[in-house]
């Protein structure tokens, strides 16, 4: 066998050589392996797998679950959209994702200048009621609270994914309200290329002051009302967000959240006393937001925590889009009176506007005055503001100012001092909290703030333009920088708040039509082409209006009374059945106890359906007492639930506008109609002169509103028996119509209430039996005073008859000493 030498040089050489190729193979494979991975990142879609970037650890974590996740364009950089602006991540729980995550999703989340995406427990799935949901179900996270895990994790899965995407994070839970507009308005003017930890800067309550391992110059954002992050923070953080997890000296997330940062990005929370109001949190738990909006406390806010309940989510969203609504008017407003302010100066016609042309071609307003897109009329909504846009001409045009203090004087009232109503003493409020708002908007730069004490008086007017107020407002002036002072100052306000002109929409049975729905343009269908008739010869153009097609069926209680019934038989024929209305008759007829006209009455009826063939009037007899809760409950027992019922009286009048209101103003299962009646005052008080006048005259002479008699009202039978239908053991006169308006308060119906002109209760005698009740007998007596006269004319029989005031002061004057 022959032996093979081994030289050393020769091994060395042999090793250098295997050096140098292995060297360049594996530059190849790693030029290879780079290409690779260029080419499916260009190909693909970004992987929502992340990696654990912790020191020593290179982890590829992979969520269970990541639907509907945010995805981003490649030239979608940071900065480079208001679309890129912040990433917000929601912290909930799966048996909340249906309920309040839903709610986030559905209001501001959709008006992020950014991304939302909702982090959840490993198990968590979409709800099936938000299929759209964005939702990252982070592995190996339950729902446990408090729920540290969770947090860590979802800022490390924002950095992994979106770090390189967003200027700033925002760690939000699923109870928080955020304005997203202010809150993009707010990040605007911070730099995002520092450090910033923002929030509102807790130490703890007193109960756990000392307890949370804090030095005294440490803070934490408290996590409720959102926590904000720029870029840099998390880039510091993450890295050591493994640590931050291990380490953890409480239970409560926000406070360790707020030690690593401190730690590691070397910064506090925002040592800032404004903090409170601009992520305000409402201590009152699951009562906060529940109840008046209008505070200043949540119109000065960028988020507002907790709302607990989902609807009221939604209804703090619609506020919050009334109040831009009004700023977006305010804006309207001001264009148009910089354009009115111009024209003047270029000596232009401002009613020439419509039409008018900037330049060859180009029209100052691009749509047609005509259309719905119309910013509005420049000759009105442009007029500068102040106390004389309007300008009487004549004495009679003087519009008088009602005096405002504790209560109000008015000239333009039969009662001159009354109680401020609730519609004025809201509007004031409102102009005060925006006048506040307005004095103090830079109290901060110049070290003092104003609050409002009370406002001694003030003045108020509404004219043709809008409505001026002028107010004495008692404040107090206090300077917290420098040389501090505090002064009590009188400010007078004078605002003139102009009206935007008038916005019209058309609704049938409470769903809003458009002009698609009504003149769909492309719609071709064979019923389209024949609905205008035979070969669209247009025989029958019009389409059934879908208001005027509802059936009223008027359901009468009656007892007696034959001739007020005779008038009421005559108002239904000239109204209803000589037009063509679709209107139906039920009399539910009692016999009386003294006037025999029960047989007279129904020769009556039969008289009517004999000549009016084709007309629906019917009796149903009833039998004991009269009783108007049990005959109108028979009534209803006799129609189908889908019915349109208008419970009336025989003393009732009506117009044909009055049954228009009835069926718009009356939806099924949504709304029920109480008509405010109009009540004729005893004629032979206020029309001595024996003269006969209009029935339908409306006026503080010859009559009033019944503001607090419910008794006439529009309802469908199934709401009736939905709410529970009258009480049917109260018997004579009253309390069955105000027993049952109580029922729909209290129930899920919407109660309509307005004044209706058409809808006239010609007076009659009351009499009030000594058998009622005395809630009844008490009820009878004040309306049979009521119908005496007004004020007006009692008060002029007063001063006509000197002998009235002296038997009054003498009967005084009797019970006076008969009590002592």
């Amino acid at each position: 066998m022959e032996e093979v030498t081994y030289h050393p040089v020769m091994r060395k050489r042999r090793g250098l050589a295997s050096a140098v190729l292995g060297l360049i193979m594996g530059l190849l494979l790693g030029i290879l392996i780079q290409s690779f991975r260029l080419l499916s990142s260009n190909q693909q879609p970004r992987s929502n797998a992340y990696y654990s970037s912790m020191p020593g650890a290179r982890v590829l974590l992979r969520p269970s679950s990541t639907s509907n996740i945010p995805r981003l364009n490649d030239d979608e950089q940071i900065n480079s959209s208001s679309t890129s602006l912040v990433f917000v991540g929601v912290m909930t729980a799966s048996k909340y994702l249906d309920t309040r995550a839903k709610a986030v999703y559905e209001t501001w989340g959709k008006e992020l200048p950014g991304k939302i995406a909702f982090f959840s427990s490993e198990s968590s799935t979409v709800p099936t009621n938000c299929p759209e949901l964005p939702l990252v179900a982070l592995p190996r996270v339950d729902d446990t609270y408090p729920p540290q895990k969770k947090s860590f994790m979802m800022l490390q899965y924002m950095w992994n994914n979106y770090g390189d995407r967003f200027e700033w994070f925002l760690r939000a839970d699923d109870d928080v309200y955020v304005r997203t507009d202010r809150l993009e308005k707010l990040l605007r003017s911070v730099n995002s290329k520092r450090a910033m930890y923002i929030g509102q800067a807790g130490r703890g309550n007193s109960e756990e002051f000392g307890l949370l391992s804090l030095e005294y110059d440490e803070n934490f954002c408290m996590g409720g009302p959102g926590v904000i992050l720029s870029r840099e923070t998390l880039r510091r953080i993450v890295p050591h967000i493994k640590y931050c997890l291990r380490h953890l000296y409480t239970a409560h997330e926000d406070v360790e959240l707020g030690r690593c940062v401190q730690r590691y990005a070397g910064i506090p929370c925002t040592w800032s006393y404004e903090m409170q109001s601009i992520l305000y949190h409402n201590s009152s738990g699951a009562q906060a937001f529940t109840g008046n909006l209008k505070k200043k406390e949540v119109h000065r806010a960028i988020t507002l925590h907790p709302v607990k309940s989902p609807p009221h989510m939604y209804r703090l969203h619609n506020y919050m889009r009334a109040l831009r609504i009004q700023d977006l008017q305010q804006e309207r407003l001001n264009l148009h009176r910089d354009i009115y302010a111009m024209a003047k100066q270029l000596d232009i016609g401002v009613e020439n506007l419509k039409g008018f042309e900037i330049a060859d071609g180009v029209p100052l307003f691009p749509v047609d005055p005509h259309s719905s897109e119309y910013p509005g009329d420049t000759e009105i909504l442009g007029v500068p503001a102040g106390l004389q846009s309007f300008k009487p001409t004549t004495s009679d045009d003087v519009i008088p100012w009602d005096f405002l203090s504790r209560s109000e004087y008015s000239l333009a009232d039969s009662n001159p001092r009354r109680r401020i109503h609730s519609d004025i003493k809201e509007g004031l409020e409102d102009i005060t909290r925006e006048v506040m708002a307005s004095i103090n908007a830079f109290s901060r730069q110049r070290g003092r703030v104003v609050e409002e004490r009370s406002a001694l008086y003030g003045y108020r007017r509404v004219d043709s333009y809008g409505a001026d107020t002028i107010l004495d407002l008692l404040l107090v002036y206090r300077k917290y920088r420098g040389r501090k002072v505090t002064l009590p100052v009188r400010r007078h306000v004078y605002l003139h708040q102009h009206f935007t002109g008038l916005e019209i929409r058309e609704t049938v049975n409470g769903e809003e039509v458009n002009e698609a729905r009504r003149y769909p343009e492309n719609d071709k269908s064979l019923q389209n082409i024949f609905r205008g008739g035979f070969l669209n010869l247009n025989f029958n153009s019009e389409e059934e209006d879908p208001v005027r097609s509802k059936t009223i069926y008027f359901v009468l209680p009656l007892a007696g009374r034959h001739e007020v019934f005779q008038r009421f038989l005559q108002n239904y024929e000239e109204i209803c059945l000589t037009s063509d209305e679709r209107t139906a008759l039920l009399v539910v007829l009692y016999r009386h106890k003294t006037e025999d006209s029960y047989n007279r009455t129904i020769d009556l009826i039969e008289q009517f359906k004999y000549k009016y063939r084709s007309a629906s009037i019917d009796i149903l007899p009833a039998s004991g007492t009269f009783s108007r809760a049990v005959a109108l409950d028979l009534g209803a027992s006799k129609l189908n639930h889908d019915d349109l019922m208008f419970f009336v009286d025989v003393d009732i009048v009506f117009t044909a506008s009055a049954l228009h209101r009835i069926r718009a103003n009356t939806l099924l299962n949504r709304q029920i109609y109480f008509p405010v009646v109009f009540s004729q005052f005893d004629p032979k008080v206020v029309h001595a002169d024996g003269k006969r006048h209009e029935t339908f005259a409306i006026d503080e002479i010859s009559g009033y509103w019944r503001q607090f008699g419910f008794g006439i009202v529009s309802l469908y039978k199934q709401d009736y028996r939905t709410v529970g239908g009258f009480d049917l053991s109260i018997q004579g006169w009253g309390k069955e119509d105000v027993d049952f308006f109580e029922k729909v308060v209290k129930s899920n119906l919407r109660i309509f209430r307005a004044a209706d002109k058409g809808l006239v209760h010609v007076y009659h005698d009351v009499e009030c039996s000594k058998d009622l009740s005395d809630v009844q007998l008490s009820m009878c007596m004040g309306t049979k005073a009521d119908t005496y006269a007004g004020m007006e004319t009692l008060a002029g029989m007063i001063y006509g008859n000197p002998e009235i005031l002296r038997f009054a002061k003498a009967k005084r004057a009797n019970l006076t000493s008969s009590a002592g």
